[in-house]
């Protein structure tokens, strides 16, 4: 991808990984061309006019030409982005009107359900933006692989489909939007989650980051997997089973179909982000040391106490027979699921799944017409196959 420095960096621009030779060249400031034109000349002749092949190709750290998305190397990823370009929904196409009934009528919701719905979207408001930089400012620059980017983009662009839907939602139930979108600067559980995602976020969007040592190497999969496996994977979830069973109820439909296509997609974007730390292990065992192993699993127990005291804030007595115990529960099922998938240890022998219901809201082939509303199964070609 072209980038470009501001004044402050201009003098020192790095190498853009993937840009050898005279595109390189381009980016050089006109005192240095002149004196590099015999070093231009010899990566003409040689590797800037070889054709890319497969084994060229590394998911980080890699110099070959990251504008050729083929010959594919890791074609799980151009399938998750064909599968995801299949599922493509917009938030409009959802009647909101059953929703802006019920909630406008005093009697339609209880006064703990209210609180659960706007706390909800309190912290979901704001954490698609959140995941959204991460891909487009940070994560993107250090995966050097065309069709994983390619993914990446695809992404992105949901993540911008799912922010668009809360604000459907506020806006359809004419919630104040000033409380609902500063919630993660106000409300101690939102933010508390926040502030933990961020430091990790920083990382990979601080321009002067750069892979390539063990140091950094770590510090890079350290963000992947706190992205992927904690914010993705295990952050959204109290959230999503909550709005998924008030639509259970036959409350609040129309948002609660917008978040089960929300969470088919952020299981999608999960599942690509564990391919990439998986492939990223297989290329650098040497990463995947003892200690950091340890360090994740503390991260992922970290996770589910910030989690867990998020659910006893948006249910402190209990609502639609679930209640803060039975999350801690899911939680650590969860969070046990996730440290397999990487390689892990289970953290929570014997942790079961109370909601075994949700793994039935991810498959949205089998739910025609769930909330009858709409047909669910969204696919506008071809069929899907994830796990």
């Amino acid at each position: 991808m072209l980038t470009f420095e501001d004044e402050s960096t201009k003098a020192e621009m790095p190498s853009i990984p993937g840009l050898d030779g005279p595109l390189q060249g381009l980016f050089k400031d006109s005192h240095t061309v002149a004196a590099s034109d015999a070093t231009d000349e010899q990566a003409i002749a040689g590797s800037a006019n070889r054709r890319i092949a497969v084994e060229d190709k590394q998911i980080i750290n890699c110099n070959a030409d990251v504008n050729q998305l083929v010959p594919f190397k890791y074609k799980w990823a151009w399938d998750k982005y064909l599968g995801a370009c299949a599922n493509h929904w917009m938030p409009q196409e959802i009647s909101m009107s059953r929703d802006i009934a019920l909630w406008r009528d005093p009697n339609g919701l209880t006064e703990d359900e209210r609180r659960l719905v706007k706390r909800n979207l309190g912290f979901f408001v704001t954490a698609d933006s959140l995941a959204a930089n991460n891909i487009v400012l940070g994560t993107y620059r250090h995966i050097t692989n065309p069709e994983c980017r390619q993914y990446l983009l695809r992404q992105a662009f949901e993540e911008a489909i799912h922010t668009h839907a809360y604000q459907y939602i506020v806006e359809s139930l004419g919630l104040d939007e000033g409380e609902i979108f500063n919630a993660y600067h106000e409300v101690s559980s939102i933010r508390d989650k926040d502030e933990f995602l961020i430091p990790f976020i920083d990382t990979l969007t601080n321009p002067h980051f750069k892979t390539g040592t063990l140091e950094t190497d770590q510090q890079l999969l350290r963000s992947l997997i706190v992205f992927a496996c904690i914010m993705e994977g295990l952050f959204f979830y109290v959230g999503f089973t909550q709005i998924l069973a008030l639509g259970r109820q036959n409350k609040m439909t129309g948002s609660a179909e917008q978040y089960q296509y929300i969470l088919r997609d952020e299981s999608m974007h999960c599942n690509f982000g564990i391919d990439v730390i998986n492939q990223i292990k297989m290329e650098n065992p040497h990463l995947w040391t003892k200690a950091f192993r340890e360090e994740i699993a503390g991260l992922m127990q970290k996770a589910v106490a910030l989690e867990y005291r998020y659910a006893e804030d948006t249910m402190p007595r209990g609502v639609l027979g679930m209640n803060a115990p039975m999350f801690k529960e899911y939680l650590r099922y969860i969070a046990n699921r996730r440290c397999q998938q990487i390689g892990l240890d289970t953290l929570y022998p014997n942790a079961n799944n109370p909601f075994p219901w949700m793994s039935e809201m991810m498959d949205l082939k089998k739910e025609k017409n769930f909330f009858e509303t709409r047909v669910t199964e969204y696919q506008t070609g071809g069929a899907l196959s994830w796990d």
